[in-house]
C-alpha cells in the first residue's frame, strides 16, 4: 500500500524544495500531505482536519513555499505573498522553523519573517519593510502592524493560512481577525488547518473559504490502540502524589513524560513534591516570557530531563501579548468564574509546540473538555511512534471521564481508557514518605518558588537575547529543571530502601539497589582504606592479626620523662 501513496517527487515540485524534504528525511508524505498538497496546489481553497502530529504544518508550507518560487519566475518584484495566522507564539516560532528548514536551497528567494514574538511594533518595522515573502504571527499582532502601516497586504497577497483555527477564537482573536480581513484583497487562496471541526471553524470558513475542499482524514482524532494505549486510575487527591512517586522513583514510566495539572500554582506544587525525591522534573509556566518558554521546549527535546509539568492559565490566554486589548479578549478576561470554556486555554501552551519523541503523557488533573484531553494526549503517539496516555482520576473527575469515554468510543472502542491495573497496596508503604514530603511543600513555598523563577528570568532576560546569542553554547548552563528548595529537602528521601518496594518489583524495574553497589564499585575502586590493610580484610580478621609494635611504650616513657 505504501508504494500507492503519491510520493512528493510526483506532485511537481521545485527541486530545491524536495532536496529539503530529503534533507528532513521525509521518505514519504502523510496522509494529510498527500491529499492536501495537490489540491493546494491546483489553486484551491482548503478546510482540513487531521489529528495532532500528522504533518499539518508541511501540508500548507509546502505548497505556499511553491507557489512562491513559481510566481517568482515570472515577477521578480519583492512582496509579502502568504501570511499565515497562528494562535500562539510559540507556533508562530516553530512554523517558521519550519519553512526556514524547508527553504534552505532557495532561502535567498523564499523568505520568512516571524512576528508573533512579543515585542514593540516599531522594532519589527524593519522586518516588514524588507517585505518578506512570508510572515507569520497572531492575528492581533499582525493587525497591529497593519494599522501602523508597516505592513501592506491589499495588493500583493495570494495565500492566507489560518493554523490550529478551532483555538483562534477561544483565544479571543474574534474581532481582531474579522478587523483584519479588511486589510486583505478581494481575492486570495485560504487554508483552514484543524484538529477538530467546531462551531467556531464553521464560522472561519463563512469568513475566509470560497468553495472550499473539506479534509476530513482521520475518523478517529487520537491514534488506535496498536498505537497508542490509553489508562486511567481512579484515585483522590493524596494518592494521586503517592502514584506519581512510586510510577517515577520506580521507573514504572520510562521515557519522556510530558504531565498536565490544572493551575500553574499545582505545577509548582508538584515539582517542589518531586524534588523532596531528587526527581529532576521542569515547569512549563505560562507567566514567564515566550524565550524562556521555547528554550524549556528545545532543552527537554534534546534530552535534558525527562519530565516537564504544562499547565495553561488565565496568565496564557493573552497569547499574541496584543497592546490594546480587544473586545473578544476582554469576555475572556471576565469568563472564568462562570464556565467551562476558558479551561479549554489549558490546553493553549502545547498546541502547535514542538515537543519531540514523548513517550508518555499523564494527567495529573483530568482536562475538562474532550477536545482538550484529545490535545493533550496527541502529544504522544505522533507519527508512526507509539506512546501511553495515563489519566490520574479523582470522584469529581468522573463526570469528564465519561464525557470523553463516550466521546472516544464512537464506532473505535478501542479508543477507551482501560483501568490501569495497579494495586494500590502494594506502593502503601511509600505513603509516609509521601506525606512527609507534602507537609515540606507549603503555600509559601509554592509561593517563593514562582517568585524565585520569574525574578531569575528577569535577571536573565537580556542574557537570553544577546548574551546567549553570541554565545550558543552557554545555552546549555541554563537549565529549566534546576531545583527550586523554597521547600526543605530531606536527604534520606532521596533512595528508596529495598524493603520498601514491592516484592512483585524487586529486580525488575527498580534499578537503585544496583545502581549505589555499582557508583561505590565505580568511584572507589581501593575502598576508603589503604591497600595493604583491604588485602588482610579479604584474607582473614585484622583485629586477631593485629601486631603490637611497641611504640605506645615509647609514648608513655616520653611523658614520664616530662
Amino acid at each position: 500500500m505504501a508504494d500507492e501513496r503519491l510520493q512528493f517527487h510526483e506532485m511537481g515540485l521545485d527541486d530545491r524544495l524536495l532536496k529539503a524534504v530529503a534533507d528532513l528525511g521525509w521518505s514519504q508524505p502523510t496522509l494529510i500531505q498527500e491529499k492536501a498538497i495537490p489540491l493546494a496546489l491546483e489553486g484551491k481553497d482548503l478546510l482540513a482536519r487531521a489529528r495532532t502530529g500528522s504533518g499539518k504544518t508541511a501540508a500548507y508550507a509546502v505548497p505556499v513555499i511553491q507557489r512562491i518560487l513559481t510566481s517568482k519566475q515570472i515577477v521578480r518584484e519583492q512582496a509579502v505573498r502568504a501570511l499565515i495566522l497562528v494562535p500562539t507564539k510559540e507556533l508562530g516560532q516553530q512554523v517558521k522553523n519550519m519553512i526556514r528548514q524547508l527553504t534552505s536551497y532557495c532561502s535567498r528567494d523564499v523568505r520568512v519573517a516571524d512576528i508573533s514574538a512579543m515585542a514593540d511594533v516599531s522594532t519589527q518595522r524593519p522586518i516588514l519593510m524588507e517585505k518578506p515573502d512570508v510572515v507569520v504571527g497572531t492575528p492581533s499582532r499582525v493587525l497591529a502592524h497593519l494599522s501602523a502601516q508597516n505592513l501592506l497586504l491589499h495588493a500583493s497577497l495570494e495565500m492566507l493560512v489560518v493554523d490550529e483555527a478551532d483555538l483562534l477564537f477561544s483565544f479571543g482573536f474574534e474581532a481582531d481577525l474579522k478587523n483584519l480581513l479588511c486589510h486583505l484583497p478581494k481575492i486570495y487562496q485560504s487554508f483552514l488547518m484543524s484538529a477538530t471541526f467546531n462551531e467556531e471553524v464553521q464560522a472561519l470558513k463563512e469568513l475566509l473559504l470560497h468553495n472550499p475542499v473539506i479534509l476530513k482524514l482521520q475518523g478517529s482524532q487520537l491514534p488506535d490502540s496498536s498505537q497508542l494505549q490509553q489508562y486511567s486510575i481512579k484515585c483522590e487527591e493524596e494518592d494521586k502524589f503517592l502514584l506519581m512517586y512510586a510510577l517515577l522513583k520506580l521507573r514504572l514510566v520510562q521515557g519522556k513524560t510530558l504531565v498536565f495539572v490544572g493551575t500553574v500554582e499545582r505545577s509548582y506544587r508538584l515539582k517542589l513534591f518531586l524534588e523532596q525525591f531528587s526527581i529532576p522534573a521542569c515547569v512549563l509556566n505560562s507567566e514567564l516570557p515566550v524565550q524562556s518558554r521555547c528554550h524549556i521546549i528545545t532543552q527537554f527535546n534534546q534530552g535534558f530531563y525527562d519530565y516537564i509539568i504544562a499547565t495553561d492559565e488565565q496568565s496564557l490566554a493573552d497569547p499574541a501579548a496584543s497592546s490594546q486589548p480587544t473586545p473578544g479578549k476582554e469576555k475572556k478576561k471576565k469568563a472564568p468564574e462562570k464556565g467551562r470554556k476558558v479551561k479549554d486555554k489549558e490546553f493553549g501552551v502545547t498546541r502547535g509546540v514542538d515537543f519531540q519523541n514523548i513517550s508518555n503523557v499523564i494527567n495529573f488533573d483530568f482536562p475538562t473538555t474532550v477536545e482538550s484531553y484529545i490535545h493533550r494526549v496527541g502529544r504522544t503517539a505522533r507519527a508512526d511512534n507509539p506512546g501511553t496516555a495515563l489519566s490520574l482520576i479523582s470522584h469529581t473527575e468522573l463526570t469528564l471521564l465519561a464525557d470523553v469515554e463516550e466521546a472516544l468510543s464512537g464506532d473505535n472502542a478501542d479508543s477507551v481508557l482501560k483501568p490501569y491495573e495497579f494495586k494500590m497496596e502494594e506502593i502503601e508503604g511509600f505513603r509516609y514518605r509521601c506525606r512527609d514530603a507534602m507537609r515540606a511543600v507549603t503555600k509559601q513555598a509554592v509561593r517563593e518558588a514562582r517568585l524565585k523563577e520569574i525574578k531569575q528570568e528577569l535577571l536573565n532576560s537580556e542574557k537570553l537575547k544577546t548574551y546567549f546569542e553570541d554565545n550558543p553554547r552557554d545555552l546549555q548552563l541554563l537549565r529549566h529543571d534546576k531545583d527550586l528548595h523554597p521547600a526543605v529537602v530531606q536527604p534520606h528521601m532521596k533512595n528508596i530502601p529495598d524493603y520498601l518496594v514491592p516484592e512483585t518489583l524487586r529486580g525488575i524495574v527498580n534499578p537503585f539497589g544496583g545502581k549505589r553497589r555499582k557508583k561505590r564499585v565505580k568511584t572507589n575502586p581501593e575502598g576508603v582504606l589503604k591497600g595493604s590493610f583491604k588485602k588482610n580484610i579479604q584474607g582473614r580478621n585484622p583485629l586477631k592479626s593485629f601486631r603490637y609494635t611497641g611504640g605506645r611504650n615509647k609514648k608513655a616513657g616520653k611523658a614520664s620523662k616530662s
